[in-house]
């Protein structure tokens, strides 16, 4: 989608084409008419691995991608919010879920789908959770009950281990990616998709 200023009029209509603007170093989509450079840059994903007693909540996916499969409540954040408001609001609309951000638990970087994806610890204020409308499904697991052969992203496997080794700790250094994402377990065929990029 290519950004246009609706608070002013333009003489020509918009005209796009792909070059490297001058100091820069990548290839960009410029207006012929106007110069406007359109940048694409990677999206930030807030979520929560939220939790009531020892139970986690994830909510089974309802949209694509990986529709049917289990993923913590966790999308793309909006303009004029904070990473910890996005998480929370994020909660809320998959899973009704009224929560309490606690600490940043992982910044992961997902460069192959040009992604960056930010997770906390949270507390659920009641155990009180529903479908929300991208979701089939939302449940609370205790860590034997999680789905592990049905988890929607390789970042849901990083950030409930990560939170598994954390649970008891109050301070501890936020986690990232593994060096290698293809071997995250239960993703074998999603790495082989992405194995020439």
């Amino acid at each position: 989608m290519t950004f246009k200023d609706q608070s002013r009029a333009y003489q020509n209509d918009m005209s796009f084409s792909k070059r490297v603007p001058d100091g820069d170093a990548f290839t960009r989509n410029i207006c012929d008419h106007c110069g406007l450079i359109n940048y694409e840059n990677p999206k930030i994903v807030a979520g929560v691995v939220a939790v009531w007693e020892d139970k986690i909540l994830m909510c089974k996916r309802a949209i694509e991608p990986r529709i049917g499969f289990w993923t913590l409540p966790a999308g793309f954040m909006e303009n004029r919010e904070t990473i910890a408001e996005g998480a929370a609001r994020e909660a809320h609309e998959e899973a009704c879920a009224d929560v309490e951000i606690d600490a940043l638990l992982g910044v992961y970087n997902v460069a192959r789908i040009s992604q960056v994806q930010i997770f906390y610890r949270a507390k659920l204020k009641s155990p009180d959770i529903a479908v929300g409308p991208e979701s089939a499904e939302v449940e609370l697991f205790s860590w034997d009950e999680i789905p592990w052969d049905s988890l929607a992203f390789p970042s849901v496997y990083w950030a409930l281990h990560h939170f598994q080794e954390t649970k008891d700790q109050a301070l501890f250094a936020p986690f990232s990616e593994p060096d290698d994402w293809s071997q995250t377990p239960g993703f074998e065929a999603l790495a082989a998709r992405y194995k020439d990029d």
